[in-house]
């Protein structure tokens, strides 16, 4: 299942790639900003990390006006790698070799064409593992200390 959410700047890509996602028949649940009104970046990527974190998701999208304050905000969360992607590449290697569990899009930056793209691989690119898992256990390492 795929924890997606946004605040009010996100709202309309959120929807855009929701419909998408429906088109697919990926399962879903959808957190944050329900109306385009004013919602808080933070709390909605708490909410959706505590979804992949406890294991009822298995990875999040998560959108704001850039992507930049959401991926800060997801990234404190203990567990949680979120990428800020703005292209497929970035989407194929953050899942390669950092093992990303949430992908970050700016709703401000990229048309909904683009973040399906970017989606798309996300969700269909799986972590390599070999000399990066390496990597990804230092990341948790500095994590815990």
């Amino acid at each position: 299942m795929i924890a997606i959410g946004s605040d009010h700047a996100g709202y309309g890509l959120k929807k855009d790639i929701i419909a998408w996602l429906k088109e697919k028949n990926l399962p879903y649940e959808e957190y944050g900003c329900m109306d385009g009104e004013s919602h808080d970046y933070p709390l909605v990527a708490k909410e959706v990390c505590e979804k992949i974190v406890g294991g009822s998701a298995d990875c999040g999208i998560l959108v704001c006006g850039t992507g930049i304050g959401i991926s800060m905000a997801a990234n404190k969360i203990k567990g949680i790698r979120a990428a800020l992607c703005t292209d497929t590449y970035m989407a194929k290697y953050t899942r390669l070799h950092n093992n990303a569990n949430v992908l970050c899009l700016g709703g401000r930056v990229i048309g909904s064409g683009a973040a399906e793209e970017i989606v798309d691989t996300f969700l269909n690119t799986d972590f390599e593992g070999g000399r990066h898992q390496r990597r990804v256990d230092q990341i948790t390492d500095i994590e815990n200390t």
